[in-house]
């Protein structure tokens, strides 16, 4: 490949060279550590003399952008001097706007991999192991050799048929959604589905109802929509659906398995919700993030599948059954959204990319992923059970798991002399990644807790990690 100088005229040349591979490692274009062409490689690609381009190298050396290593070739500096001012936010004109989206906060990151600690609880994350490399290779494979006789199109905007049918047929199965393949858009995670939802629905200053405590980045992905998020508060049945202010426009809800406190909406619960979004005309979004994995209870029918007015948003992802690195979703879209939201994909982001696609639709074609989740769900339902042992025994008079049927994480109640936020951080210390459940609650009045995950942990581990947490406690109380 050649490097990208432009020669104009005659004069200067050794000055012009040196100028533009200036500005190009200042600006980051040539990054630090890349190879430079040759002098002789470079002067015969711009037509110029090998003297004029050794000037120019000369030039960058004595300023140290660039380095020579004998035997080896020249290559842009690791370490660069410091170049000029650059733009700063309080220059833009728009900054303003830009601080806004400066100052959101975005909780429950996960941790790079160099900053994760021995034991980690941490929520939404599962172990690398259980990933089926093998399978999934394979599909891969297959999808790349379908994805070559169509390269050089842009695929549709709503997603793969054959992924919608099998994605249709998936969730009619396994969490009895009634849908077609014509009623879905493939998105890059819930995340998107939510922005697309969001994007067609609100106006600043519109209503949406949401559940608090709840998933605190639907509830900021809304207020960045300017919406006016009113936290709706949850008992024992979900979502208190007296609670929710007239002028509604939109209501978020976890209804399977409530994020972050686990508890499961009642059957007349779901059906007062259901009347009342009728009676404000509001689009209700299920978001149905992890209830492939359930371990006892009653299974009660999805809002979508009771929904006769065509109210509600069905969302769903693979994060939690496959892997959140794949950043593949789900819509089931109301008729009276569905062209707005496969419109407003298209102008998101056109697709999503078409061989993770394929790669999903073979490998749920092929059965391979009912196979998985029964796998995982063995798996986690042994670490479930290990850490609610630990938490109802020697750990109870600190800590309270509340009852949760699904999913793979646990909220627990801190019953101790301190925060949630102290615990994390002296937990921290004995290599033990605790995670509070402040960012869930919009209101100041939050009750203390944890969330904690049980699906990036091995069995093996929980005793060792809640042995330390233990001792923090002992020690606290002592």
């Amino acid at each position: 490949m050649e490097l990208h100088v432009v020669i104009e005229g005659t004069r200067g040349l050794a000055e012009q060279i040196y100028r533009q591979l200036r500005d190009g490692i200042r600006t980051g274009r040539l990054a630090a550590g890349q190879q430079l062409p040759p002098s002789r490689l470079l002067a015969d690609q711009l037509g110029v003399s090998r003297k004029t381009v050794a000037q120019a190298y000369a030039k960058l050396t004595l300023d140290r952008l660039i380095v020579t290593q004998v035997g080896a070739g020249t290559f842009v500096a690791s370490r660069l001097p410091p170049s000029s001012r650059p733009l700063v936010q309080d220059d833009l004109a728009g900054r303003v706007v830009a601080r806004q989206w400066q100052d959101i906060r975005t909780p429950l990151r996960h941790p790079v991999p160099e900053a994760r600690l021995r034991y980690e609880f941490i929520a939404g994350a599962s172990s690398r192991r259980l990933f089926p490399e093998a399978e999934w290779r394979q599909c891969a494979l297959h999808a790349l050799r379908r994805t070559a006789t169509l390269r050089g199109f842009y695929a549709e905007p709503e997603g793969l048929p054959e992924l919608r049918d099998a994605v249709a047929r998936h969730i009619g199965f396994s969490r009895g959604v009634s849908c077609r393949p014509e009623d879905l858009v493939i998105t890059s995670g819930a995340q998107q589905a939510l922005d697309l939802i969001a994007r067609v629905l609100i106006e600043p200053g519109s209503i949406v109802a949401m559940e608090e405590p709840g998933y605190p980045l639907a509830r900021m992905l809304l207020e960045a929509q300017r919406a006016r998020v009113v936290p709706v508060p949850v008992d024992a049945e979900g979502l208190c659906v007296d609670r929710i202010p007239d002028g509604t426009r939109l209501i978020y809800t976890t209804p399977t398995h409530q994020f972050p406190l686990g508890m499961t909406m009642s059957a007349a619960r779901r059906h007062a919700l259901l009347d009342r979004a009728c009676e404000l005309g509001a689009i209700v979004v299920e978001d149905d993030y992890d209830s492939e994995f359930r371990y006892v209870g009653q299974t009660f029918e999805p809002l979508q599948t009771l929904d006769r007015q065509g109210l509600v948003a069905y969302i769903g992802t693979f994060s939690k059954s496959l892997s959140p690195e794949l950043r593949l979703g789900y819509a089931v879209a109301p008729p009276a959204l569905r062209t707005a939201l496969i419109n407003a994909k298209h102008l998101s982001d056109w697709h999503t990319p078409t061989v993770l696609q394929w790669t999903l639709a073979r490998f749920m074609a092929e059965g391979h992923l009912l196979r998985h989740v029964r796998r995982c769900h063995e798996v986690f339902s042994e670490r479930r059970e290990r850490l609610l042992a630990r938490l109802t025994g020697d750990l109870s008079p600190w800590l309270e798991p509340l009852p949760a049927i699904a999913g793979y994480h646990l909220a627990v109640m801190i019953h101790a002399p301190l925060t949630a936020m102290q615990l994390c951080q002296l937990a921290r210390r004995v290599e033990v990644g605790l995670y509070p459940l402040d960012d869930c609650y919009a209101l100041p009045d939050g009750k203390p807790g944890l969330l904690m995950g049980f699906g990036a942990i091995e069995a093996q581990d929980i005793d060792p990690a809640l042995d330390r947490v233990r001792g923090i406690l002992e020690q606290l109380a002592g």
